[in-house]
């Protein structure tokens, strides 16, 4: 075989082509601070100062609410503040088991959810109860503080006495008469009764002497008002205009012998 062919082989793969260069390879390099103009880092530098305080009140924002959302989340949403008692302050009449269901709060509801003024109303329908506040003691605590009916007259009713306040309101049934009280016969007592407002007028105008001496009022008619002292004496009293002046006379004429006192025209006052 003649080398000759294959040398000219071997001689057109080495030379017969077209001849690469060296391969570059590129590679970033990040530059130091040398080489960045000091004009374009200050100019960098006041720009991330601008996105930060553009940011910032809404960072401050989105960090309130979120504390906010907690919050509301905890008092109104969990039990971790619900009602654990509820406090009664001024009963007397009253027992605080009958105030704690008038009132009709679940235990564990969140104290912050409570509608203390629903609470309130609800507690106001027992008739002993004249005034009523509720308010939240944190963290589980709700306090209900009573003012209660004070009692003005005994109305005798059916072999008992039920008991009015001033303003005629009948919030209490005993089977005798309290201490204090003087003994009021009506037909109908009430608020909106114009025989119990008579009474309690008259009542008003007497004077220290006249409630010591009296035993019991009675009102037979508008017109037809009466007064029993002790020792049986009656003062007749008619309506009850001039009550003050009424009260006034029958007081100087305690003194007299007289089983009856007849002052329903105080300006001419008759004896018997």
């Amino acid at each position: 075989m003649s080398p000759g062919p294959a040398r000219g082989r071997a001689a057109g793969v080495d030379g017969g082509g077209p001849r690469r260069g060296p391969v570059r390879r590129w590679q970033l390099v990040r530059a130091g601070s040398d080489a960045v103009p000091p004009s374009t880092r200050r100019f960098m530098a006041r720009a991330r100062r601008r996105r930060m305080r553009a940011a910032l009140p809404w960072a401050v924002a989105g960090g309130v609410l979120a504390v906010v959302g907690l919050v509301a989340w905890t008092l109104l949403g969990t039990g971790l503040f619900g009602v654990r008692e509820v406090r009664v302050v001024g009963a007397e009449l009253l027992t605080p088991v009958e105030v704690r269901d008038a009132a009709a709060v679940p235990d564990g509801v969140p104290l912050a959810r409570v509608d203390l003024a629903a609470t309130a109303r609800r507690i106001g329908r027992l008739p002993p109860v004249e005034r009523v506040t509720v308010t939240r003691d944190w963290p589980g605590t709700l306090v209900v503080t009573l003012v209660e009916r004070t009692g003005a007259a005994a109305v005798p009713r059916e072999g008992r006495y039920v008991v009015i306040d001033g303003n005629g309101v009948v919030f209490r049934t005993v089977d005798g008469v309290p201490d204090g009280l003087p003994v009021v016969r009506l037909a109908a007592p009430g608020p909106d009764d114009p025989g119990t407002r008579a009474a309690l007028e008259v009542l008003g105008a007497l004077t220290p002497q006249l409630r010591a001496e009296l035993t019991e009022l009675t009102v037979a008619g508008l017109a037809r008002i009466s007064l029993t002292l002790r020792g049986d004496r009656t003062v007749v009293w008619g309506d009850a205009t001039r009550a003050l002046d009424k009260a006034r006379v029958a007081t100087a004429l305690l003194g007299r012998k007289a089983d009856t006192i007849d002052v329903s025209a105080p300006d001419v006052v008759t004896f018997r």
